[in-house]
């Protein structure tokens, strides 16, 4: 709860909404207890008192009834009718809806043409018609807002629990012989409940607003009782000679309405699992850097140079040191290999070589990262933007979530090419062509007017391949894009990729979970653990002499065909969070080499040539060059 209000709050807005109708809640709870007027007791003698006289701090109304009464009993009421048809509509709404979608087919189609034929008509209308049909009254007025907003909360509803009832998880209780009721009440409402949630946080504001505008047209509260829409109503005659009978209830109106749909939008923000990550607000179009440190010197090591990086993810009190003094380098026409496990920081250092690390909370704290020697952790944002796909494109692991489903292929590599280019559609659909051909999709024309999920999923690799190729770049970063995929299509793709980088002296970052791979495409080899590098060296080198305990058992790890009956190796325990690094050496507690010197204090990354090892007790001797 305490995490949840801290979210709530870092939305200021969310928090000035809170803190007026928080105060409007206890005016009108404690207003029993306060030395008011009678509301309803007239004293014509005394009518349209201005506000601030001796006894009427907000004046009288028409027939000499104290405002400030009127006020705090008809905004009790009108708060009271408000929730109370939120509730319902969101119960009754989010039934219907849940029923339709799970249940589907006939059900779903009787159930929800009815919702559409309700939600033909404007619900104002509809209101007034049912209002019409049962009679004025305040109980007829919540009745008919209601009503009006049933269709709302069961489209919502019904939307987000037909993702749901084709999942895993529900074909799992229905195996363990769970029935409808209690699959419906134990794994899809808890499910949807926070989405109903924030539906009535976002909906009860308008609710307010619909039962004042009921009563303001004489078909809610009668008299003598009020509610903030009929005294706005009364006040309306003398709008012009006495003001303050209608701006009284409209500021009212006003600070609940503006209150509850502030306080409703910090809600949404606050239960939305995608920004809890400490962010309230949209990631900026680059990642921010606020280097603490110097900036390194270029050392001319690479066409794409990494230096000493630096990237923490700030959540709240927390850092998480995902990348901690990493340095890489690549050559054009070299392949380096990044591997290592779940989280070991892979990814993270190669989304920040172009500023695509979500910020907040996201935040390149230190190195430099240089493309040709300028470092674009420095650079201008337009700048940056310029340079991505023209001269570092990205190859994803899920090409799915890179290509847009709404969208031929055809069209979204035109429009790659096209960002960067000022050409004609007819050159840049040749090149699209061109392209698809280049990474050896079978009738390439005909797949130019497929939508992604009419490939299959080597295809949409493929597809991702050439649109990181659209525009000639120097270096492609490719974070695990066989993990996937079947072993044929892998070697395919691996086959692809090297042919590219021999054919056009590309130079790439290959990012993976398999020394098969590494083995078979790359020149060097970078290990990460925990956010560092822990060892690196030429590919045949590292794979025939491990100097780390890390890479050793990695490499042990990996299954032989036709090597004979072997014990296959495992690493036991877990990587460290990276909000909670220890001093020494991350791979202490999961090392059977670690002695206390390795807890101590942290390791330095050692350098003998092309080799370096981040180890006290390696397994082979290394000449020590701290860097």
């Amino acid at each position: 709860m305490s995490g949840f209000l801290k979210l709530l709050f870092r939305n200021r807005l969310a928090a000035v909404g809170a803190v007026v109708l928080g105060t409007i809640l206890v005016l009108v709870l404690i207003t029993p207890l306060l030395p008011l007027k009678d509301p309803n007791v007239t004293d014509t003698a005394n009518k349209f008192i201005p506000p601030f006289t001796e006894g009427h701090l907000l004046g009288t109304d028409h027939l000499g009834r104290d405002q400030l009464s009127r006020l705090l009993h008809g905004t009790r009421l009108s708060l009271a009718v408000g929730l109370a048809a939120a509730v319902i509509a969101a119960t009754l709404g989010s039934a219907v809806g849940i029923i339709a979608g799970y249940f589907g087919g006939r059900t779903d189609n009787v159930i929800m043409r009815g919702v559409d034929m309700l939600m033909a008509f404007p619900y104002i209308l509809l209101a007034l018609a049912i209002v019409a049909a049962l009679g004025p009254g305040l109980l007829n007025a919540l009745i008919a807002v209601a009503a009006v907003n049933i269709p709302f909360f069961a489209r919502n509803i019904r939307g987000i629990t037909v993702s749901l009832a084709g999942r895993e998880f529900i074909d799992a209780a229905r195996l363990a012989g769970k029935g409808h009721t209690r699959i419906i009440l134990t794994e899809l409402l808890p499910n949807v409940l926070p989405t109903i949630v924030i539906a009535m946080s976002t909906t009860v504001g308008w609710m307010i607003l619909e039962t004042a505008g009921l009563s303001f047209l004489g078909l809610g509260s009668q008299p003598p009782v009020a509610d903030l829409g009929s005294m706005l109503g009364k006040g309306r005659d003398s709008l012009i000679t006495d003001p303050h009978t209608s701006i009284v209830p409209g500021v009212m109106i006003f600070l609940i309405v503006m209150s509850v749909n502030l306080l409703g939008d910090g809600v949404r923000d606050a239960l939305d699992p995608r920004l809890k990550s400490g962010a309230l607000s949209r990631p900026r179009a680059m990642t921010a850097v606020n280097r603490k440190g110097p900036v390194p010197e270029t050392d001319d090591k690479g066409l794409l140079n990494i230096q000493n990086l630096e990237t923490q993810f700030h959540v709240g009190p927390r850092v998480y040191r995902a990348v901690n003094d990493v340095s890489l380098h690549v050559k054009p026409g070299e392949c380096l290999g990044v591997i290592g496990e779940s989280g070991s920081g892979k990814s993270v250092t190669a989304l920040s070589v172009m500023g695509l690390v979500a910020s907040p909370p996201g935040v390149i704290t230190g190195g430099a990262v240089r493309y040709a020697g300028e470092d674009l952790l420095g650079a201008s944002y337009k700048s940056l933007r310029t340079k991505r796909g023209e001269n570092v494109a990205y190859i994803f692991q899920d090409p799915l979530s890179t290509l847009h489903p709404l969208y031929r292929v055809g069209d979204q590599l035109a429009e790659a090419i096209q960002c960067h280019h000022k050409i004609s559609d007819a050159k840049a659909r040749a090149r699209s062509l061109e392209l698809l051909r280049a990474v050896r999709i079978p009738n390439a024309e005909s797949r130019l007017r497929d939508y992604p999920h009419e490939m299959s999923g080597g295809m949409r690799q493929r597809v991702g391949i050439a649109m990181a190729m659209a525009n000639d770049p120097d270096v492609i970063i490719a974070d695990e894009p066989t993990t996937a995929l079947d072993v044929t299509v892998q070697a395919q793709i691996l086959a692809l990729l090297d042919d590219l980088r021999r054919e056009r002296g590309l130079a790439i970052v290959f990012i993976t979970h398999d020394f098969g791979v590494v083995a078979q495409l790359t020149d060097r080899v970078a290990v990460m653990y925990a956010g560092q590098i822990v060892e690196q060296g030429r590919t045949e080198e590292v794979l025939s002499r491990p100097l780390h305990p890390y890479t050793r058992r990695l490499i042990a790890c990996v299954p032989e065909l036709g090597g004979g009956r072997r014990r296959l190796e495992a690493i036991p325990g877990l990587p460290p969070m990276v909000d909670k690094l220890p001093r020494g050496c991350a791979f202490a507690a999961r090392c059977d080499k670690a002695q206390d010197s390795c807890r101590a204090a942290p390791i330095a990354l050692s350098r003998d040539g092309d080799r370096a090892v981040r180890c006290l007790f390696p397994e082979e001797a290394l000449r020590k060059d701290a860097s």
